[in-house]
């Protein structure tokens, strides 16, 4: 998958919002030319279904991050995120009267998920049925092509059923015009996820390699993640009958997928990325990426290294340079991100979040020189609530916070005496995990890095969360320990180093003198922690259920947890943040468990006015309901609004 993802398309929408097919093909090496005059007979060929198994890898794991809806529905409106000074998008993470089946005015819209999905799924139909049909013993076809078919349309529905509930299943290829949908319930739904996964489980296997293939193993995970949805409380009006098996069934799974893929040493290796298609994206840990890549011709598109980045370009002493990449700044890390972490222990943060910019302008501010590319320009101060060393948080030009002798012109502190703090401001610490410094040009937004889509620490956690839902705690703990004290510090780990996807630079055909680059190997620790320095090898281990660590008692204090189970699934959810943070998981994660509105009440300021109980599900967008009909009509306002999830 990962080198030729170069594609002629074939396009045939037979319903704008349910079904296209799509083929992408790639030959770069025998035959550049364009072919688009191609139809149904060309699937009944080995070329045509793993030309077409090509298009729906790109289809249904690559086009996404092209688009803004893969942040805007994961991230936004959680505990984790809130608006961080743009407010492109603001709906999806207000909740406010604007977030309904029609959505204006943003990039965007109600139905951009829901069509790009049920593309995916017209594809994955249409590899299945060829796949089965044709006469051919060729393993690649019989089991891979037709296993990953089957995978492609089970990732599709766990992705519609985990936003909207129940939804159409739509399970063969269309060569008519389709206009008639019924809404299965999320039960049936599920059922389908699950036997689809169980179908790609058997005709799999991990001779591949790479996470850029679909393998047993991405099956076994993602099957083990259906039925943790399953067993979870958005589904207990009915998955009574399921839950026990299901949860014995996670962790058997998880427990065959972490056997193959082990963590990796250091966390910091998993965001060590040096160069497109370089060693870090394929660790052992990963189990499956969606494909990007640097040749130009393939024409693929990542760009999740904007969303996450705080402006810096804007502030004197500072200028936009490709090492601190394009300042979107759509969202902010809110308090709970911030406060979650054990600060001195846990090297996770300080691993994941920039805290310092070196200046790369240069020029006098305040009565003092800046050299560009040698003094320090931006430092965020990432406390605890009781430090009240700072007085101020804009600006803080305290004479004893120094760099190199000089006062540092921009000091941004989350806890300071005078409350200001972070969330009223643009400025904050960026989360770093997908930023690329080998883009074309400072505003080239096309990106080439891998995104994560599956890797084996999460699993770790679904086996965590399914031993608490048996009320295992112990057990549980012994999979949380493990990611946990993979993130402690290590014995003689140097805390100040910090390094990032901006070392991917010197790969880059943009040429920039060096001193013009924001980007610095040192994170903000020691300035933070207010503490000698240290190299010591740290500990993370949780010995007890009812002695959790200061960071999730608080957390439990303020959602006002009691029970044993309560406050251990709070400490999976918060664990999933300390190691999974912006990996496009959380909304998912609290819709399932219904602590989305609790947490995003209690932790995101724009969201906590008007988020409600509803907001668990997504509306059905209102472009696909005025399409269907029933009996050979359009649907009257009544059967649109029956169709319609509670609350839109």
């Amino acid at each position: 998958m990962k080198k030729h993802i170069n594609f002629h398309l074939i396009l045939l929408t037979l319903l704008a919002l349910m079904i296209s097919v799509t083929s992408c093909v790639k030959d770069s090496f025998l035959d550049e030319t364009l072919k688009t005059e191609r139809d149904y007979s060309f699937y009944d060929t080995e070329q045509g279904i793993q030309e077409l198994a090509v298009g729906a890898y790109y289809r249904v794991f690559s086009s996404p991050f092209a688009s803004e809806y893969q942040f805007g529905t994961t991230n936004y409106g959680t505990d984790e995120f809130h608006l961080g000074g743009d407010k492109t998008n603001d709906i999806w993470n207000n909740y406010d009267s604007r977030f309904g089946s029609i959505i204006v005015t943003t990039r965007t819209n109600a139905q951009e998920f829901w069509d790009n999905v049920y593309v995916g799924i017209g594809l994955a139909n249409q590899l299945i049925e060829s796949a089965t049909n044709i006469e051919s013993t060729n393993p690649a076809i019989k089991n891979v092509a037709l296993g990953e078919g089957y995978f492609l349309r089970a990732f599709n529905y766990l992705k519609l059923v985990r936003q909207y509930g129940g939804v159409p299943l739509k399970l063969t290829p269309s060569t008519t015009v389709e206009l008639e949908f019924t809404r299965a319930s999320a039960e049936e739904v599920l059922a389908q996820v699950i036997s689809d996964f169980k179908q790609a489980y058997d005709l799999l296997d991990n001779s591949a390699g790479t996470p850029n293939k679909i393998s047993k193993d991405a099956a076994a995970h993602f099957l083990a993640k259906a039925y943790l949805t399953r067993a979870s409380e958005i589904n207990d009006s009915w998955n009574s009958a399921t839950k026990s098996a299901d949860l014995d069934q996670v962790v058997a799974l998880s427990n065959e997928v972490i056997s193959h893929h082990p963590l990796a040493g250091n966390y910091q290796d998993l965001w060590y990325y040096t160069q497109p298609d370089g060693a870090n994206e394929s660790l052992p840990e990963m189990i499956l990426s969606a494909s990007f890549s640097r040749d130009p011709v393939l024409e693929t598109y990542n760009q999740s290294h904007v969303f996450f980045t705080a402006r810096y370009d804007d502030l004197p002493t500072m200028k936009r340079d490709l090492t601190g990449m394009r300042p979107y700044s759509r969202m902010a890390p809110t308090y709970f991100t911030y406060d979650v972490f054990d600060h001195i222990k846990d090297s996770r943060f300080w691993k994941t979040f920039r805290t310092k910019h070196r200046v790369n302008k240069g020029g006098d501010f305040s009565g003092t020189n800046y050299t560009a590319g040698v003094d320090l320009g931006i430092l965020y101060i990432i406390n605890s609530a009781s430090d009240n060393r700072f007085a101020k948080t804009i600006n803080n030009n305290d004479p004893g916070i120094l760099y190199n002798g000089k006062t540092i012109p921009h000091v941004f502190v989350a806890h300071a005496a005078d409350g200001v703090g972070l969330l009223a401001n643009p400025r904050f610490p960026s989360l770093s995990k997908h930023f690329e410094s080998d883009r074309t040009a400072i505003n080239d937004n096309r990106g080439m890095r891998d995104e994560i889509l599956a890797r084996s620490a999460e699993t770790y956690l679904m086996a965590a969360e399914a031993k608490i839902r048996q009320e295992k705690y112990s057990e549980a703990l012994d999979y949380i320990n493990t990611v946990r004290n993979r993130g402690a510090y290590k014995d003689g780990e140097d805390r100040s180093y910090y390094m990032d996807g901006a070392e991917s630079y010197p790969t880059s055909a943009f040429s920039q003198p060096a001193s013009d680059n924001s980007y610095m190997n040192e994170n903000s620790y020691y300035e933070s922690n207010n503490i000698p320095v240290t190299t010591a090898s740290t500990d993370l281990t949780i010995t007890s259920a009812s002695a959790l660590p200061a960071e999730d008692e608080a957390v439990i204090a303020k959602l006002g947890y009691s029970s044993n189970y309560d406050r251990m699934l709070c400490l999976v959810l918060n664990e999933r943040t300390r190691e999974l943070c912006g990996e496009w998981l959380r909304w998912e994660d609290l819709s399932r468990t219904k602590t989305l509105v609790a947490r995003a009440r209690a932790y995101n300021p724009e969201a906590a006015p008007n988020i409600q109980d509803y907001h668990n599900l997504r509306p059905i967008p209102q472009t696909f309901l005025d399409a269907i009909y029933t009996e050979g009509r359009p649907l009257t306002p009544a059967e649109k609004q029956a169709m319609q999830n509670p609350g839109y």
